[in-house]
């Protein structure tokens, strides 16, 4: 009974973000919503007890994709009525999309109700969790390969901190050696002019 309650909540949560994301006239509030739709669908991969899946949608999807897109819709300076205007010409294209993935979800649902594709398989029991197995997979078999996926990531990087990276020659860069090797009778200039000479430069 709870697992069913829990289901309709994130599946109602799910689609009315959805919603909001298409609906909301503000795009930084578009990406809030969509962060809320992806928690929800986390949810729900966890309820079909697809830990793994459900961890990366909240690491990947909303730790990465969904703050990077908040991030570059406030640093740019959108048009809004632009936007509306694109919306309203990009409208039919979009719900002849829509219901090409409405049918496609219809004609899964309704392969899945039919039975397994092929006659005489079934899902075995897992005996252990999805994450365990990854796991023992990734760090046994598979180590090679994702060390060298994580050192062609780290060499992407580097490589785009550098390719962004801009020296300014409008900056004074201070020289800490020279700042300590400076005595206080260099960096003062004790003065005692008469009254109404002022100081002279």
């Amino acid at each position: 009974m709870i697992a069913i309650i829990a289901f309709y909540l994130f599946a109602t949560l799910t689609v009315a973000s959805a919603l909001a994301v298409i609906f909301a006239r503000n795009p930084v509030h578009s990406v809030l919503w969509l962060i809320l739709s992806f928690f929800n669908a986390a949810g729900l991969m966890l309820l079909v007890g697809a830990e793994f899946i459900a961890m990366l949608v909240v690491i990947v999807y909303v730790g990465a994709v969904a703050v990077l897109f908040l991030f570059v819709v406030m640093m740019l300076d959108i048009d809004f009525a632009s936007l509306r205007s694109g919306f309203s010409r990009n409208l039919p294209f979009g719900i002849i999309i829509a219901l090409v993935l409405l049918g496609e979800v219809i004609v899964a649902d309704n392969a899945w109700k039919a039975g397994p594709a092929m006659s005489g398989t079934s899902i075995p029991v897992a005996k252990i969790p999805n994450i365990v197995a990854l796991g023992q997979l990734l760090y046994s078999r598979y180590l090679f390969a994702f060390e060298m996926a994580g050192l062609i990531l780290l060499v992407a990087m580097i490589g785009a901190i550098v390719l962004t990276h801009r020296s300014r020659g409008d900056l004074r860069t201070p020289r800490a050696s020279r700042q300590l090797r400076r005595r206080p009778e260099e960096a003062v200039n004790l003065t005692n002019p008469a009254v109404g000479e002022g100081m002279k430069l």
